[in-house]
C-alpha cells in the first residue's frame, strides 16, 4: 500500500528527537553561509547568485534526465539578475523555462501559491507541449487516459515499478489540500517543511511529467520563506544530483512506508547540508576572483583577456584553448595566441602537458591568490 492509500494520509510524522542534532548541523552550516556572505559586497553577492542559481536550474534538469547547456543556463540566469556582461549565450527556450521557474519560486516568494502559479510553471518546462517525443497536458493535471501514473525503470517489457499515484479523479482536491497546508503559518523547521512540501507533492504527482523539478521548486519557495529573502547562494539540485541514487531510493521507501518519514527528513536535512558546503566552497572562490582582481588592478589587460579570465573564475568548461578562446572573444586565432601568450609571460596563465596540436592552459596556482 502507497501512504497516499492509508486512511490518515496526509499526516505525516517523524521522530523530532533523532532530527534534532542533524538539524542543528544543517542551521549552523547555514549560518556560516551567511557569516561569509555578509563579507562580500553587492556585485560579488550577485555573482555567487547567479552561480547557485545556474546550479539550481542546470541540476534539477540533470535528475530528470534532462542535460542542458550550462552557458544557456547561466546566460539566462544572468539575463534575468541584470548581469548583462555574463550574459553570453544565445536564448535556449528549455533552459529559459527551467530558470524562470527557479527564479520565481525564490525571487517571489512571498506570492501565493495557487494552481494558476503551478500551471503557469509547468507551461514553462514545457514550451513546445512535448516531453521528449511525446506530446503531454501541459499547465493541466494528468487524466490517466492511458493507465494508471507509475514511476518504473527497467527494459521494456519487464518494467520494475517503484510507485504509483493517486487516480487522476482524486488530483484537484488532493492539490487543493497541498496548497492550503502550504499557505498555512508555518508551525515547523523551515528544513523540514521544504522536505515535507517535496514528498507530498511528488507523491501526489498531478502532472503526466515535470512533477521532480516543481516539487523541487517548491522546496526552494519554501526555504526562501522560511530564511525571508528572495537571495538564494545555494543549490539544494545541486546537492541532490551529487546523491541521485539515494534521492531516489529514500523516496520510494517513504511512499511505500506508513507516513513516518524520519528516514527521508534525515536525508533531506543532510542533503541541504551538503548544498550548504558546496556554496561555501564557491564563496571561497568568489574571494579568490576578488583578490586577484584587486592585485592585477593596474596589470593593463585587454578586454578580451579580463573576459576569458572572469570566465575561467567562474568555471570554464573543458581545457582552455587558442580555438576557444577566438570564438569566446571573437578574435582571430593569431590574435587569441597572442592574448594568451601575454598572460603566460604575466605567470597568470600556464600550459598544461599534452602535444602542441592539442595545447591548453590553466589559471596559475600563484596567479590565483
Amino acid at each position: 500500500m502507497y501512504i497516499w492509500a492509508m486512511p490518515e494520509w496526509p499526516e505525516f510524522r517523524w521522530d523530532a528527537d533523532r532530527l534534532a542534532e542533524t538539524l542543528a548541523i544543517a542551521h549552523r552550516k547555514e549560518g556560516q553561509l551567511l557569516g561569509a556572505m555578509a563579507r562580500l559586497g553587492f556585485d560579488l553577492k550577485l555573482a555567487a547568485e547567479v552561480e547557485a542559481m545556474t546550479e539550481e536550474a542546470l541540476t534539477s534538469s540533470e535528475i530528470e534526465g534532462e542535460a542542458l547547456n550550462r552557458e544557456s543556463v547561466r546566460s539566462s540566469v544572468a539575463r534575468r539578475l541584470g548581469v548583462a556582461e555574463a550574459a553570453l549565450a544565445p536564448e535556449d527556450r528549455k533552459a529559459d523555462g527551467i530558470v524562470s521557474v527557479t527564479l520565481d519560486a525564490t525571487k517571489n516568494y512571498a506570492a501565493p501559491l495557487t494552481k494558476k502559479r503551478l500551471f503557469g510553471w509547468h507551461a514553462a518546462l514545457f514550451p513546445t507541449g512535448f516531453s521528449g517525443m511525446a506530446e503531454i497536458r501541459v499547465g493541466r493535471w494528468r487524466t490517466d487516459s492511458g493507465g494508471p501514473m507509475q514511476v518504473v525503470s527497467g527494459p521494456i517489457g519487464r518494467p520494475k515499478v517503484h510507485f504509483e499515484a493517486p487516480p487522476a479523479e482524486r488530483i484537484e482536491a488532493e492539490m487543493a489540500a497541498f496548497v492550503k497546508w502550504f499557505e498555512e503559518p508555518r508551525g515547523m523547521d523551515g528544513i523540514l517543511h521544504a522536505a515535507v512540501a517535496h514528498l507530498w507533492f511528488v507523491t501526489i504527482h498531478p502532472f503526466e511529467d515535470g512533477n521532480g523539478r516543481i516539487a523541487r521548486a517548491l522546496a526552494d519557495m519554501s526555504l526562501a520563506r522560511w530564511e525571508d529573502t528572495p537571495q538564494r547562494f545555494y543549490s539544494l539540485s545541486g546537492a541532490i544530483r551529487h546523491a541521485r541514487p539515494q534521492y531516489y531510493a529514500t523516496l520510494e521507501r517513504a511512499q511505500k512506508g506508513d507516513l513516518d518519514i524520519t528516514e527521508r527528513l534525515l536525508w533531506f536535512s543532510g542533503c541541504f547540508s551538503a548544498a550548504i558546503d558546496a556554496a561555501l566552497q564557491t564563496c571561497e572562490s568568489i574571494f579568490q576572483k576578488a583578490e586577484f582582481w584587486q592585485r592585477h588592478a593596474l596589470t593593463p589587460f585587454n578586454e578580451r583577456q579580463r573576459k576569458v579570465l572572469n570566465r575561467l573564475f567562474d568555471g570554464f568548461e573543458g581545457k582552455l584553448t587558442a580555438q576557444k578562446w577566438a570564438v569566446l572573444t571573437k578574435a582571430s586565432i593569431p590574435t587569441a595566441q597572442r592574448d594568451i601568450r601575454e598572460l603566460v609571460d604575466l605567470g597568470v596563465l600556464v600550459r598544461n602537458a599534452g602535444g602542441s596540436k592539442n595545447t591548453s592552459y590553466s589559471l596559475a596556482p600563484g596567479g590565483m591568490t
